[in-house]
């Protein structure tokens, strides 16, 4: 297990159309609906789906300002995000940046799950936008 991330806790995929991300992952996948939400303070519609040891978060853009939309917009649909636990979510935030980790979120905040959250710049990890989550 690595010292400083613990566990790969979900994979965030940004999809246009929830609902019909759902049937393909849940219908014809067979993954498990565990909790669907939606955040309009946020612009997004999320689905966690039960994956074994790990979940997945389908990710809609329900506003066009949403950091999903746009990402969706630019990139298209697919992987959006690598999420890891960590014990002290501050601290790893400090030694990271300590280390030269650019953060995008110097101070954590609440995630969809409500356990507080932060993510690094994906210029520090070879353009993979990894998520942090407090445990």
């Amino acid at each position: 297990m690595n010292e400083r991330l613990g566990e790969l806790k979900h994979i965030g995929i940004a999809v246009e159309d929830l609902d019909e991300a759902k049937k393909t992952y849940c219908d014809v996948l067979g993954f498990e609906l565990e909790e669907e939400m939606e955040l309009p303070e946020r612009g997004l519609k999320i689905a966690f789906l039960s994956a074994g040891n790990t979940k997945i978060e389908l990710l809609e853009g329900i506003s066009p300002d949403s950091t999903i939309s746009k990402f969706v917009e630019k990139r298209g649909a697919g992987i959006h995000h690598l999420c890891f636990g960590v014990d002290d979510i501050k601290g790893t935030i400090e030694e990271l940046t300590a280390e030269g980790i650019e953060m995008i979120d110097r101070q954590p905040r609440r995630g969809a799950e409500g356990s507080m959250v932060a993510f690094l710049h994906p210029g520090s990890t070879m353009k993979v936008l990894i998520e942090l989550v407090e445990e």
